[in-house]
C-alpha cells in the first residue's frame, strides 16, 4: 500500500450552529484543535458563507493537502438528515477550496467521545460547549489518520 502523502490535513466537525476545526502535523501523526467557527446561516444562496470562507483561508494558511469532514452516520450505519446536511456542506467546500480534496469519513460518536474526554479533564458546562466542536474535529481527524496508518502498514 502507498504511504500517506506528507502534508497537513484539516479535520472538520460540521454542526448546525458551529464548525469545529482541527489540524494534523505534516507527518499525519497527531491531530490538534485549531478553532471553532460560527455557522453563517444568513448568506445569500449564491454567496460563500463566511464560515466556508474562513475555512478556505485556514486551508490556504496551513497549506493543507486534504480536508477530512466527519459524516454523521447513525448507529445503524445509515445516512440520516444530519448526513445529508453535512454532505451538502462538503459539496460547497469542494467548490471553495478546489483543487484540495475533501474526504468524508464516518464520525459516529465523535462528539460523544469528545464530550466524555473533556468531562474527564474537568471541562464542563459553558467551557465544554466552547471547545467540544474542536475536540470532535480532533477525534474525527485522529481516527482518520490512525485508519490511514493501519492501512499502509
Amino acid at each position: 500500500m502507498a504511504e500517506l502523502t506528507r502534508g497537513v490535513r484539516i479535520g472538520v466537525d460540521v454542526g448546525q450552529v458551529r464548525v469545529g476545526i482541527s489540524r494534523s502535523d505534516p507527518d499525519g501523526i497527531l491531530a490538534t484543535p485549531l478553532v471553532t467557527l460560527a455557522r453563517d446561516l444568513t448568506a445569500a444562496p449564491d454567496a460563500v458563507p463566511s464560515d466556508l470562507a474562513e475555512l478556505a483561508a485556514l486551508v490556504a494558511e496551513h497549506e493543507a493537502v486534504e480536508v477530512v469532514v466527519g459524516l454523521p452516520v447513525n448507529l445503524a450505519g445509515r445516512h440520516g438528515p444530519a448526513a445529508v446536511h453535512v454532505k451538502a456542506y462538503a459539496d460547497r467546500l469542494v467548490d471553495v477550496i478546489a483543487p484540495v480534496p475533501v474526504t468524508l469519513t464516518d464520525e459516529r460518536m465523535s462528539t460523544v467521545v469528545a464530550s466524555r474526554r473533556l468531562a474527564e479533564r474537568g471541562v464542563r458546562g459553558k467551557r465544554q460547549r466552547a471547545v467540544v466542536d474542536q475536540a470532535a474535529a480532533v477525534e474525527i481527524l485522529q481516527s482518520w489518520l490512525d485508519a490511514q496508518r493501519r492501512r499502509t502498514q
